[in-house]
């Protein structure tokens, strides 16, 4: 049943329940290729996080390493394929397999996409976005409820990055996600790299999308590079392809994001072209530094200092 807009923050005990959180400090992706030099550096870093599903399997080489990385690492777990935008039911035999993973690791963080993957029985290997209606949000808000009851713990919901927009859509995706939280009490999991790629790709403004989000929900942010191109008439389009350094941009606007929120565990993405795990930690350690900047003269609990306008 459709709910008005307007409705009270939802207060269920999957969503509510405490839990460990992740350290406000920098975190990369734990990827294959870096296994054994993780180990064998036992780098300093807030976090590692790996995708849910390159790990739906019992046993073999990745569960090997990861319980190992694990035992010494606070862990996020990101996934890609519940397809929570989706108008169809969700797939229980996933649900079932991520609430095994969680279960095995018990991560401090579950985080996912606000997109669709899947119609109709049919997957698709791509995050694909929806329109911002009252149909579309009572469809996201039931399905979060379902996740976060099913896996007795509150999730991340992940800001997409897009490149269309649909004419249907009666709201605007910062108010959507506002509507989103304020129901199901799901966390925001704030992608900077996905609100400057949007943005660009729209003609909006990056500063008033941040501003209209609901920032006390923000429990997590990523940051990744993207690539450049061109679209049909000429115009720049973005690519968020996770293959290239955090571009001076999104570094900008990580530094306006956090005068409003406060520190924030921040993970470095890469997904493609991965480079030598030093780079990836050089890049952990400029978003700590610029934490550090930011907070060093901070009092303990006073509020988050205002962003420029």
């Amino acid at each position: 049943m459709n709910q008005p807009l307007s409705d009270t923050p939802f207060m269920g005990d999957a969503a509510s329940a405490a839990s460990p959180v992740l350290p406000s400090r920098a975190g990369i992706g734990l990827k294959p290729e870096h296994f054994r030099d993780v180990l064998a550096q036992t780098p300093e870093l807030g976090f590692f996080e790996v995708h849910a599903e390159n790990y739906m399997v019992a046993g073999g080489p990745f569960h090997y390493y990861l319980e190992k990385i694990r035992a010494r690492y606070p862990l996020s777990i990101h996934g890609v394929g519940l397809s929570i935008g989706g108008q169809g039911p969700l797939d229980e035999e996933h649900l079932a397999r991520l609430a095994a993973l969680l279960e095995r690791y018990q991560p401090e963080s579950f985080s996912e996409h606000l997109a669709w993957s899947s119609h109709a029985g049919r997957f698709f290997n791509d995050l694909l976005p929806l329109p911002y209606t009252a149909q579309s949000l009572a469809h996201v808000c039931a399905h979060i409820d379902h996740v976060q009851e099913r896996l007795g713990r509150r999730m991340l919901l992940e800001n997409p990055a897009t490149y269309v927009q649909f004419a249907a859509s009666t709201m605007a995706e910062s108010e959507f996600i506002s509507h989103v939280v304020c129901r199901t009490g799901c966390g925001l999991l704030l992608d900077v790299n996905n609100v400057h790629v949007a943005s660009v790709n729209h003609g909006g403004n990056a500063h008033e999308y941040i501003l209209g989000l609901p920032l006390h929900a923000v429990a997590e942010i990523h940051l990744a590079g993207f690539a450049e191109a061109t679209d049909s008439i000429g115009q720049p389009l973005l690519i968020d392809s996770h293959g290239a350094p955090v571009a001076q941009a999104v570094w900008a606007l990580y530094a306006f994001t956090l005068g409003l929120t406060g520190p924030k565990p921040t993970l470095i993405e890469r997904d493609n072209a991965i480079p030598e795990l030093a780079v990836l930690l050089q890049e952990a350690r400029q978003a700590d530094a610029i934490m550090e900047r930011l907070f060093r003269d901070r009092v303990p609990g006073t509020e988050p200092q205002k962003a420029p306008a």
